[in-house]
C-alpha cells in the first residue's frame, strides 16, 4: 500500500437537463453519466488513474450498487476497504452555467467499529473528513510514522479542529472559510497555527492561494478554460487533491508549486467532460490542459 484515502463512497448519477419536472411532470436529460463518487473516493481514483493506485476504506452496503463500485475499484486496481452500512448512497448532479445542484442519498450510520490497518509501506495518506473517527485514528498513526497527511477540508466538522493537528497539507474551500466565519487570509493563518505545514483554500475560477511553512501567502490562479468548454465543475476539486497526491508520490523533491501547478492541470482537464470517471486525467492529458490554457488575470488580492 503506497497510499491510503479515507472517505465517504457514492454512486453518482450526473445529467444535464435545463430544467427539473415537479409536480406530473417528466422531461429526457440531454446527456447523462454514471460513476464513483465521494470526496476521498474520486481522489483515490485520481491518484490511480495517473499512476499509483492507492488503498480506500470507504462506506460499504451488500447491495448491487456496492458490487458495481467494487467492480469500478477493480477495473483501477484499487483495493477497497468497506465499512458495513445498511444502503449505498448516491448522489444526484445537475451541472449548469459552470456550477452543479447536488441532491445526496446518504448512510453514515456504520455498523462496525473502522479495520485496523498495516501501514507498512504507506507512504500517503488523504482525508475528506468523512468516517471521523477512522480519520483521526489514521491521521494520528501516520504523523507517528512519518506518513504524510493530507486533507480536503470540504467543510468544517465536529473533529475539525483536533484532526488538523496531525495534517501536514490542508487544502480547505471558500466553504470552509465561511462556516468558520474568517477570510482566506485569517483562514490561512488559523491552517498555520494548527500546524499544518502546507495550507491553501481554493476559490473556483479565482485559483488558490496557499502557503508553505513560514513562507508568505502565494497565489496560484486557475487556468482560463473558455466557458463553452466548461461541462462539469463536480469533482474538480477532489481531482485536484488526488492528482496533488499523486504528483508528491511520483517525486517528493518536487516542489509543493509545482504538485499543485500538476493538479490545476488536471482539474482544468476535469471541468471539460460529464461525470466523475469521464473526469479523470491522465498524465498526457494534464500536460495538454496545463500548456494549452493560459492562466486568469488575477482581478483582485484576497
Amino acid at each position: 500500500m503506497q497510499a491510503l484515502f479515507i472517505g465517504q463512497a457514492y454512486i453518482d448519477i450526473t445529467f444535464l437537463t435545463d430544467k427539473l419536472p415537479s409536480g406530473d411532470e417528466k422531461s429526457i436529460a440531454r446527456d447523462y453519466a454514471v460513476s464513483f463518487g465521494g470526496n476521498a473516493v474520486t481522489a483515490g481514483f485520481t491518484c490511480a488513474k495517473l499512476g499509483i493506485a492507492p488503498d480506500i476504506m470507504c462506506s460499504q452496503a451488500n447491495d448491487w450498487l456496492a458490487r458495481m463500485f467494487l467492480d469500478m475499484a477493480a477495473s483501477y486496481g484499487i483495493s477497497i476497504h468497506g465499512r458495513k452500512v445498511r444502503e449505498s448512497s448516491l448522489s444526484f448532479i445537475m451541472p449548469k452555467d459552470g456550477k452543479r445542484a447536488i441532491v445526496r442519498c446518504r448512510d453514515d450510520d456504520y455498523l462496525h467499529p473502522f479495520q485496523h490497518l498495516s501501514l507498512a509501506g504507506c507512504r500517503a495518506l488523504h482525508l475528506d473528513g468523512h468516517m471521523p473517527d477512522a480519520a483521526l485514528h489514521y491521521a494520528q498513526a501516520c504523523r507517528e510514522a512519518g506518513v504524510l497527511t493530507s486533507l480536503d477540508g470540504g467543510a468544517v466538522r465536529d473533529n475539525t479542529e483536533e484532526l488538523l493537528r496531525y495534517i501536514d497539507v490542508a487544502i480547505v474551500s471558500a466553504r470552509f472559510c465561511e462556516q468558520l466565519g474568517l477570510s482566506v487570509g485569517e483562514t490561512l493563518d488559523y491552517l498555520r497555527s494548527r500546524g499544518c505545514r502546507v495550507g491553501g483554500v481554493t476559490l473556483g475560477d479565482e485559483g488558490m492561494y496557499w502557503y508553505e511553512g513560514t513562507g508568505p501567502t502565494l497565489h496560484l490562479p486557475a487556468l482560463d478554460v473558455p466557458a463553452s468548454k466548461v461541462v462539469d465543475t463536480n469533482g474538480a476539486g477532489d481531482v485536484f487533491h488526488g492528482a496533488y497526491v499523486y504528483s508528491w508520490l511520483s517525486s517528493t523533491q518536487a516542489s509543493w508549486s509545482d504538485h499543485f501547478r500538476f493538479a490545476r492541470g488536471a482539474s482544468a482537464h476535469a471541468i471539460q467532460h460529464l461525470g466523475n470517471e469521464a473526469s479523470l486525467p491522465n498524465r498526457e492529458n494534464v500536460r495538454t490542459a496545463s500548456t494549452l490554457w493560459p492562466e486568469k488575470p488575477v482581478s483582485a488580492a484576497f
